[in-house]
């Protein structure tokens, strides 16, 4: 019996997707603006949640910066954000469940995300994920960050997929406005961001324990009718 995942693909996003990441990346960002001098808010982490942290920086400093000085402060930034959540990380309720039936089913597995490498690789080592997925798309992967497609597209090219083969699971609005201009089909999650503002997903929910290998099958199915 054909497997009916064969040559499809999902993409998870990383912070907010496969880990609850928020509070972590919070708190650094509040640390770096007390260290430099930056006024922060919950109002700009919301807005800005999903983007790279060299788009964010000028924002929040209110001014352009030269980019050896962004990637200073992005480093100690996600340095701390490392340090803060290295006791606390732990994989979304469901995720590996859905990693077994979704690969049960024949579908290749990524992960496209706007996080620096070394925050992948902290990932990974801390929750032994990694063999889940064909391939892992990061930050230093990609010269434009989301919302601009290139994360999701390069992680299709990785997989051998057409993008309209591939699912993203995203929660944020960069990723999603990302996985639209890559035309690739949405699963959005209600973990960073409320309902009503995701409503360009194909399907939405609360989180991915409730999410199952069929409903993926459903999204291609209805994408082919």
């Amino acid at each position: 019996m054909a497997k009916a995942g064969k040559e499809k693909g999902v993409i998870f996003d990383l912070d907010g997707v496969l880990i609850d990441s928020g509070p972590a990346h919070r708190q650094s960002w509040y640390d770096l603006a007390a260290k430099e001098g930056y006024q922060m808010s919950d109002e700009f982490f919301h807005n800005t949640f999903g983007m790279q942290n060299f788009q964010v920086i000028p924002m929040l400093a209110g001014k352009e910066l030269p980019p050896e000085k962004i990637d200073e402060i992005s480093d100690w930034k996600e340095q701390r954000y490392r340090e803060i959540f290295a006791d606390t990380i732990k994989l979304a309720d469901g995720a590996e469940r859905l990693f077994n039936e979704l690969k049960a089913e024949g579908f290749l597995l990524a992960i496209g995300s706007s996080t620096p490498k070394e925050n992948l690789n902290f990932v990974m080592d801390k929750l032994k994920i990694e063999k889940f997925f064909k391939t892992i798309v990061s930050m230093k992967d990609v010269t434009r960050g989301k919302p601009a497609p290139d994360t999701f597209l390069l992680a299709a090219k990785n997989l051998s997929l057409k993008p309209e083969n591939c699912i993203v699971i995203e929660d944020s609005l960069a990723g999603i406005e990302a996985a639209k201009a890559a035309q690739m089909s949405i699963v959005a999650l209600t973990t960073t961001r409320r309902r009503e503002e995701l409503t360009d997903a194909d399907i939405i929910v609360s989180g991915l324990h409730e999410l199952k290998a069929k409903d993926f099958v459903t999204i291609f199915k209805a994408q082919a009718a």
